[in-house]
């Protein structure tokens, strides 16, 4: 089975897409990367009307250019930059990257939100899944994709821990969950009739990634917050107030799961109650 739909493509860019298909399996990218990379370089060839193997660094950058006027992000650009230089670098050995500079990503500070706005996010909620999603994504600091896809079996209530198994990066990592949720998670799986696997369940698999942000948005409309919420928004203050409880840097790194410090690192950019506790020199005016 094919993550692209090959329809109406010229027969050679169909063997080249399989073949990069192919490549990102057994390189063990998960399915959601596989289609992404096969996708935008669906996109640049039709784009550029050229043959792969005539593709230069001319074109990567004319391709970088016609993105950026349609107004797509800095992310979204390296994402597209990054599926290209996997075919045409990595695959292909045409080192077309070696003097590509990519846009400068944005700066942009996390979401966080205050214990309050989730307490009331959570009051507002009367669906029992709908809410024991909010509370267990705030409680465990968990991406979405890793909340919606946990099995009962990956969690030790009596430690008050669980297990992510192989999240990003194909790593296992330990999370932990408070009192409360170990609590509400018993009284809500003694209640469940079914056999299915997953915490999260619907018929025979787990909840969607869009159903949980639209359960985690409109908690937040109800509760009244301005902020543009989604599930991200409870990871963020999940390492925040970790943060400001005097939690270790590295012990937050290991929790959310980041290969890299200078990520967790973003959370002390936005420890308001860290920031008011400083003094400003206006005040000895």
């Amino acid at each position: 089975m094919h993550y692209v739909a090959f329809d109406r493509l010229p027969k050679k860019v169909i063997l080249l897409l399989k073949k990069l298909e192919t490549e990102l399996k057994i390189r063990g990218f998960s399915s959601k990367t596989i289609k992404a990379y096969t996708k935008k370089n669906q996109r640049f060839l039709e784009f550029i009307g050229k043959d792969a193997n005539f593709v230069g660094e001319d074109d990567i950058k004319a391709y970088m250019a016609h993105l950026m006027d349609k107004g797509q992000k800095p992310a979204s650009v390296s994402l597209a930059m990054s599926a290209l230089r996997f075919l045409y670098d990595e695959m292909m050995g045409k080192g077309l990257f070696a003097k590509i500079k990519l846009p400068k990503p944005e700066k942009k500070l996390p979401t966080v939100l205050s214990k309050e706005e989730i307490r009331n996010m959570l009051d507002c909620t009367k669906n029992a899944k709908h809410k024991l999603l909010i509370a267990f994504l705030y409680s465990s600091g968990l991406r979405v994709s890793e909340a919606v896809s946990i099995k009962i079996d990956d969690l030790d209530l009596n430690e008050r821990m669980g297990i992510v198994r192989a999240g990003k990066g194909k790593k296992d990592r330990n999370i932990i969950l408070s009192e409360s949720l170990v609590n509400d998670l018993r009284k809500y799986l003694d209640g469940r009739k079914d056999e299915n696997p997953y915490v999260f369940s619907i018929k025979d698999r787990h909840i969607k990634v869009r159903q949980a942000q639209r359960v985690v948005s409109e908690a937040a409309k109800r509760a009244n917050i301005k902020k543009r919420v989604f599930c991200h928004a409870l990871r963020s203050s999940f390492a925040t107030h970790l943060l400001e409880a005097g939690t270790d840097i590295r012990v937050i790194q290991e929790l959310l799961g980041h290969s890299d410090l200078s990520t967790t690192q973003r959370y002390t950019k936005v420890s308001r109650e860290q920031l008011k506790k400083v003094k400003s020199p206006g005040d000895d005016l």
